[in-house]
C-alpha cells in the first residue's frame, strides 16, 4: 500500500468511519469505476447484438443465423468470441462487486447498515424482470441482483479472504462447467457417442436441440410479425422460470468474481494503491494469456462444424478461465489508463460508464425498436458484420447523449429512479 494510502487509513480511522471488517470508509467517487464500466456497457451491446437481431441460438451457434451470415462471417466470429463474449460480462461483474462494496462504505459512513444494499438489490431484481419479460430476455440483472443478496454474506470478510474465495470458488465453478458441457460434445458429434450405450443419450441431445430450435423459431416469427402482446405472453409462458434457472447456472460464475471485485477495489487497484509496474505486467499477461487460450478455442470450436454442441462447449465448458484471466487482465490495464482518459472520448467513456444502466436497458429498447416487426423490422435480415454497424451506431448515441445530460443533471434517468427507490425518497436530480 502506498504512503498516501496509509494516511487516508490513518484519518478516516481518526474519524471513527471504519467499515465493520474494520477497513477505512470512504465517499470519493472512483473515476476508474466509471470509465472501465463505460467500455463494458458499450462492448456488452457487442456482445448481444447477434441475438437482438438474429434467433437466441445464433449467438453461440452460427448456424442459427435466419440470413446468411455474410463474407468473413468464421472471421468474424473467432474475434467476438476471443475479444467480446463473456469477457464483458465477467468484467461487469467485477465491475459490480467493486461497486457493491463502495456503496455499502458510503452508507456505513452515513450509520446505515447493509441492509440499504439488500434493498437496492431488491429493486434491481424488480428492473431485472421487466427487462427480461417485457423487452429482451437476455437479461442480466436478474444474475446479478440475486448474485449480490448472496454476495452480502462475505462483505464483513477481508479482503484477502474474498480473494481467495474468489479464485477458488470460480476455478471450481470452471470444472463444473467443463464436466456439464464437454462431454455434450463428444456424445453428440463424435464416433464416441455412435456406441449402443450412448445411443439414448445421443438421441435425448438432439431432441434438446430441436426443442431449443423450435423456440427460436416460434419466437423469430412473433418478434418479425410485431405483435407486442404475443411476445410478452411468449417470454411469460414458454420461459417463465428462466430467469432463476439461469441465475444458478450464472451464478456460479458471477458470485466469485463479485468478490474478486470486491477484494481488488479494497486491496486498491481501481484507485492507484498497488504497484502500477506489477500491475501492468499482471494486467498484459493475464489479457495476452486469455487471448491465447481463447484464440485456441475459437478455432477448434470452427474445426467441429462449429457444430451446435461444440460452440457449446466452448462457450461454456472450456472459456471460463481463459474469460477470467482477460476479465482481470483488462480491468487491471483499464484502471492504469484512467487518469490519462481525460481527452473527448475518455469523457465520454466515463460518462457512459456513469449512465450504464440507463444505458444498458436502453439500448435493449433502441435494438428492438430496430429488430421488431413494430419498428423498424430488420430482424434476421442483417449479415453479421451489418448488425456489428448497428452496434456502431448505438455507441454513437451512448457517447453522445450520456455527457450532455450529466451536464445537466446528477444521475442518469435510470440510476436517479433506482436511487429514490433504494433511498425511500425523492432526491434531487437537477445540478
Amino acid at each position: 500500500m502506498s504512503d498516501t494510502a496509509a494516511q487516508a487509513r490513518a484519518d478516516n480511522d481518526a474519524q471513527g468511519q471504519l467499515a465493520p471488517d474494520g477497513t477505512p470508509v470512504s465517499g470519493s467517487r472512483i473515476g476508474s469505476l466509471d470509465f472501465i464500466r463505460g467500455i463494458a456497457v458499450l462492448g456488452i451491446l457487442a456482445a448481444n447484438i447477434i441475438a437482438f437481431g438474429q434467433p437466441f441460438g445464433a449467438y453461440m451457434w452460427p448456424e442459427a443465423f435466419l440470413s446468411p451470415p455474410g463474407p468473413y462471417s468464421d472471421t468474424l466470429w473467432l474475434a467476438q468470441f476471443v475479444f467480446i463474449d463473456g469477457k464483458m460480462r465477467a468484467l461487469f461483474a467485477i465491475l459490480f462487486g467493486a461497486g457493491m462494496y463502495l456503496f455499502l462504505q458510503n452508507a456505513w459512513a452515513k450509520g446505515l447498515s447493509s441492509w440499504l444494499q439488500a434493498r437496492r438489490l431488491a429493486f434491481l431484481l424488480a428492473f431485472g424482470l421487466i427487462h427480461f419479460f417485457f423487452i429482451w430476455k437476455g437479461d442480466i440483472l436478474v444474475y446479478y441482483a440475486l448474485t449480490g443478496l448472496i454476495a452480502l454474506m462475505f462483505v464483513k470478510m477481508r479482503a484477502e479472504t474474498q480473494l481467495k474465495l474468489g479464485i477458488l470458488g470460480y476455478i471450481a465453478g470452471a470444472i463444473l462447467y467443463a464436466g456439464m458441457m464437454v462431454p455434450l460434445h463428444f456424445i453428440a458429434d463424435t464416433p464416441f457417442g455412435e456406441n449402443a450405450a450412448m445411443s439414448e443419450t445421443r438421441a435425448g441431445l438432439e431432441e434438446t436441440k430441436r426443442q431449443v430450435l423450435h423456440d427460436d423459431k416460434v419466437e423469430s416469427a412473433i418478434i418479425s410479425d410485431g405483435d407486442y402482446s404475443a411476445y410478452v405472453t411468449h417470454n411469460l409462458v414458454e420461459h417463465g422460470p428462466d430467469p432463476l434457472i439461469n441465475m444458478l447456472i450464472f451464478g456460479i460464475e458471477i458470485l466469485p468474481l463479485m468478490l474478486l471485485g470486491m477484494a481488488l477495489y479494497r486491496i486498491g487497484m481501481f484507485d492507484g494503491q498497488l504497484d502500477r509496474k506489477e500491475q501492468r505486467m499482471w494486467g498484459w499477461l493475464g489479457l495476452g494469456t486469455g487471448a491465447a487460450l481463447s484464440l485456441g478455442l475459437g478455432l477448434w470450436a470452427l474445426s467441429t462444424g462449429p457444430s451446435y454442441y461444440g460452440s457449446l462447449a466452448a462457450f461454456v465448458g472450456l472459456s471460463p478461465i481463459p474469460r477470467l484471466m482477460m476479465a482481470l487482465g483488462l480491468a487491471a490495464l483499464l484502471a492504469l489508463y484512467t487518469p490519462r482518459a481525460k481527452g473527448w472520448l475518455g469523457e465520454r467513456l466515463s460518462a457512459a460508464g456513469r449512465m450504464a444502466f440507463s444505458n444498458y436497458l436502453g439500448t435493449s429498447i433502441l435494438m428492438i425498436s430496430v429488430f421488431h416487426g413494430w419498428g423498424l423490422g430488420l430482424f434476421g435480415e442483417l449479415t453479421r458484420a451489418q448488425l456489428y454497424l448497428v452496434v456502431l451506431g448505438a455507441w454513437i448515441v451512448m457517447l453522445a447523449w450520456s455527457k450532455p445530460w450529466l451536464g445537466q443533471f446528477r444521475y442518469g434517468p435510470l440510476e436517479w429512479l433506482w436511487r429514490c427507490l433504494t433511498y425511500g425518497k425523492r432526491v434531487p436530480l437537477r445540478r
